[in-house]
């Protein structure tokens, strides 16, 4: 499995494109944006005008686009791998989009042979770029053996979770911690400067215990430095979680704490934030309590 397609070259798939390119992999790319195009033809990559025209020159199709429906629209759409697709080819869709999406598009793209894996990513760009983010797959046991060599080229952990639409069941999960976990870290240090304690040190002093995290150790340095440029955007994550309440209402499951934290990202896509890393959702607690978190 040597002939890769990739349709999304946004924030992560550049990078990622990158990595399978460094790794051997002969490349085929599409994306709405002709300098990110340009950007990894440059690399030695090929183009091809259509996600159609991606499927026919490729064993493995990659997808790495915003929601449920641009990957319907890549893979279903007019102009989708499905018309370019023969049997035997591989789709691993790599957005972070609703399981049960997941789910129909795989039924629809069986009916032709097409044997469908959903592995949406956590990590950010900065994961993107050294190849080591997380990758959560939902597919058949067999086809994940398949592919798990070239997803492991992008990422330090490839786990199958279960069948199609687990991956991003994992993922939403993934996402509530996250976003539960950066506003945890706002309040608390919103709380400390307000008390006149200094956020800093009293990042120093919990970072090494319970409290510690990967999201802190990510996120707590941007913050403190007021660097709020996009690893992960505010209106990408809100999205993520729109996925996560639809589905738990489906299930009929109560999620108070991450229906909160969606509210907070509401009020900042209100106020014309959409744009800046989920980390920039402290300001909202800093507004507030009228005070600003900073080293």
């Amino acid at each position: 499995m040597k002939k890769i397609g990739f349709i999304g070259l946004g924030i992560m798939g550049k990078p990622m494109c990158r990595n399978l390119l460094k790794a051997g992999y002969q490349l085929t790319v599409c994306s709405r944006s002709r300098t990110n195009v340009e950007a990894i033809t440059s690399h030695g990559a090929a183009s091809a005008p259509t996600p159609a025209a991606v499927a026919e020159a490729s064993d493995l199709v990659i997808t790495m686009v915003p929601d449920s429906p641009q990957v319907r629209e890549v893979l279903l759409g007019e102009a989708g791998v499905i018309h370019g697709a023969r049997p035997g080819l591989y789709v691993v869709d790599m957005s972070s989009i609703a399981p049960l999406a997941s789910r129909e598009m795989a039924a629809v793209l069986a009916e032709k042979g097409v044997r469908f894996l959903d592995a949406p990513v956590s990590g950010g760009e900065p994961k993107a770029i050294d190849g080591t983010l997380t990758v959560m797959t939902g597919g058949n046991a067999a086809d994940f053996e398949a592919v798990a060599p070239v997803l492991s080229a992008m990422a330090a952990s490839v786990t199958r979770v279960g069948e199609v639409g687990a991956g991003n069941v994992a993922k939403l999960a993934n996402q509530i911690v996250v976003a539960l976990n950066i506003a945890a870290m706002s309040e608390a240090f919103v709380l400390a400067a307000k008390a006149g304690v200094e956020p800093e040190l009293v990042y120093q002093a919990i970072r090494g215990g319970l409290a510690g995290s990967t999201v802190l150790d990510a996120k707590a340095p941007l913050v403190l430095d007021r660097k709020f440029d996009p690893g992960f955007r505010i209106k990408l994550h809100a999205k993520d979680l729109a996925n996560v309440l639809q589905t738990a209402h489906e299930l009929h499951v109560p999620l108070p704490f991450t229906a909160s934290v969606m509210e907070v990202m509401q009020a900042m896509l209100a106020d014309g934030c959409g744009e800046d890393d989920h980390g920039s959702i402290i300001r909202y607690f800093e507004k507030l309590a009228k005070v600003t978190v900073e080293r």
